[in-house]
């Protein structure tokens, strides 16, 4: 892809414009703050949509503000706050660029900053309440003051909460403001029901940006956020028109060509997810390359996720290993602190095992190298664990489940501890696997009738429990485990049951697909087993697979 890099932004009217010897008496405090600085990096012809925000300064920075406020919804948040500083060196007394690096450093969608992040924060803010400003600049300085006042004392979630209260304020203060309505949809979305599937914050931010969607349909932040709004079975057809659109309105954006998978995963859209993946990972790369970063960036393995995820659901094992390859040498990831960065690190080989049900790789999955403390990272070790303990209950090796279990249980006491609300779901899943490497244990081991209903209860569970916003999926289904299970007893109708009831949270899914042509054959349904073996050879038309599922779905077929 090719690199743009902006070497200034509007050079010479930032130029002239920092040439007024504008002072402002917090220029010592100013100094001490590490702000990002640098040239823009930026990958592709530069465009990042299309918006036109009132409260920037010196007319002559206005331009700039709205493109650190484009990257800012595209969650380019490094390039976001270089921008901001841009502004803030031609216009040292713009209080609203001193807004945007505050924005720029929460990432209300992502993880919860770091301490060194709140503490730059909340200096940052003490700069800008220093300054003078008009009512509406005030109302947004002091709505993301909120989040960062206090932050030694007062916990994340009620801070977000803070944000969103002052946001909805300026939203309806401010009815005409269109900036006020879609940050305040994105604070919602930060203070939502993270576990649970009711979707209440998701559905009241979707109204609101549909409403807006008209009127600027070349608005970054509306296409994204109804996007992460949506992404989930419930709602995810509500957001697929907006989901084709959103890379052509910011293509420049890594972050950009690969959200629309989101909503495609979702619906089991498996060639369009892995064309936008294909895009992102290729311009993060060159985001890497630009920025001279020592490993990689986060997106490309996000995107990696997801394309090996696609591609399993089409049969695809070459493309999904070769996807693989990319990434399985790496060490070192930027930035560090991401769950999306560390994620796919375990989460890519264990689903190239468990999908096939390859239960000798599985049980022999080696955790990657990285130059970080996996310690650190809970719930994505957890996955390699569950994966090993699915192998090896496959291979009969009940000891070392046994050993997996006791790390798994290890492991989910360590996130509980950490008492962090945002992981919620991520102590919800490690539980999930528990029961469910349980329950097979139990089942492997001939007591089959307390196998069934810990497998119930991972069901259960994992019907309360959103999926996760980085995840392209479960690592494998409860429901579909069950299904399974209930497939070795011989009880056909029943399994077909749990795969149907399966491919409705996940349409299309390879073997939810496969599992019920078979449960449905085995249970004398000849017509639905037709339609379900049809449907996997449509699946996987393109893909040269090699899977057996296929072969015998075509000698079906054939028969009939």
């Amino acid at each position: 892809m090719k690199l743009k890099i902006i070497y200034s932004l509007f050079i010479c009217t930032l130029f002239l414009s920092g040439c007024k010897n504008k002072t402002s008496k917090s220029n010592a405090t100013l100094a001490s703050i590490d702000l990002l600085r640098g040239n823009l990096l930026l990958c592709g012809n530069g465009q990042f949509g299309e918006l036109n925000f009132s409260l920037s300064c010196n007319y002559e920075t206005r331009e700039a503000f709205d493109l650190a406020v484009a990257l800012l919804h595209s969650f380019q948040y490094s390039e976001a706050e270089k921008a901001f500083v841009k502004v803030i060196d031609a216009d040292p007394n713009c209080p609203m660029a001193y807004w945007g690096i505050a924005m720029s450093i929460y990432h209300a969608a992502w993880f919860p900053p770091t301490k060194k992040d709140l503490m730059k924060g909340a200096k940052v803010m003490a700069v800008a309440k220093e300054l003078a400003m008009d009512e509406k600049q005030r109302d947004y300085i002091y709505a993301i003051d909120a989040f960062y006042t206090d932050w030694e004392n007062v916990d994340h979630k009620s801070r977000a909460l803070r944000f969103e209260k002052k946001m909805e304020e300026i939203y309806l203060k401010y009815p005409e403001d269109v900036e006020a309505a879609i940050f305040y949809t994105l604070a919602l979305y930060s203070t939502r029901d993270r576990v649970g599937k009711e979707y209440q914050n998701e559905q009241k931010a979707g109204r609101i940006l549909e409403s807006l969607l008209a009127s600027n349909p070349n608005h970054p932040g509306i296409a994204h956020y109804i996007i992460h709004n949506y992404d989930n079975p419930v709602l995810a057809s509500k957001g697929l028109e907006t989901a084709r659109k959103y890379a052509k309105i910011a293509p420049s954006s890594s972050h950009a060509q690969h959200m629309p998978s989101h909503i495609f995963t979702r619906l089991g859209i498996w060639e369009e997810s892995i064309q936008s993946n294909l895009l992102s990972a290729e311009s993060s790369r060159c985001y890497t390359q630009a920025a001279a970063l020592n490993g990689a960036y986060f997106e490309e393995l996000h995107a990696t996720d997801y394309l090996v995820y696609a591609y399993l659901q089409k049969g695809d094992n070459s493309k999904a290993e070769k996807q693989y390859e990319q990434i399985k040498e790496l060490k070192t990831f930027y930035p560090t602190n991401i769950t999306a960065a560390i994620y796919p690190v375990t989460a890519i080989p264990a689903r190239l095992a468990l999908e096939n049900k390859n239960w000798e790789r599985a049980a022999n999955l080696e955790v990657q190298e990285i130059e970080l403390n996996w310690e650190q990272f809970p719930w994505q070790k957890a996955i390699h664990h569950f994966a090993r303990a699915m192998g090896s209950v496959h291979l009969k090796d009940f000891i070392s489940v046994e050993q997996e279990i006791e790390t798994l249980k290890k492991l989910h006491q360590n996130l509980v501890a950490q008492n962090d609300r945002t992981k919620s779901i991520q102590v919800s899943q490690i539980e999930i696997q528990i029961k469910t490497a349980q329950a097979w244990l139990h089942f492997k081991k001939g007591k089959t009738k307390n196998g069934i209903l810990l497998m119930q209860e991972a069901v259960a569970l994992e019907e309360k429990t959103s999926k996760h916003p980085i995840t392209p999926g479960d690592v494998l289904p409860s429901i579909e485990l069950l299904g399974d299970m209930l497939l070795e007893l011989k009880q056909p109708k029943e399994a077909l049951i749990a795969y149907e009831e399966n491919l409705k949270e996940h349409p299309l899914r390879f073997n939810g697909i496969y599992g019920a042509a078979v449960a449905a054959k085995q249970s004398g349904n000849t017509k639905k087993a037709f339609l379900y073996f049809k449907q996997l050879i449509e699946l996987s038309k393109n893909s040269n697979s090699t899977r057996f599922e296929i072969e015998e779905a075509k000698k079906f077929i054939q028969q009939l």
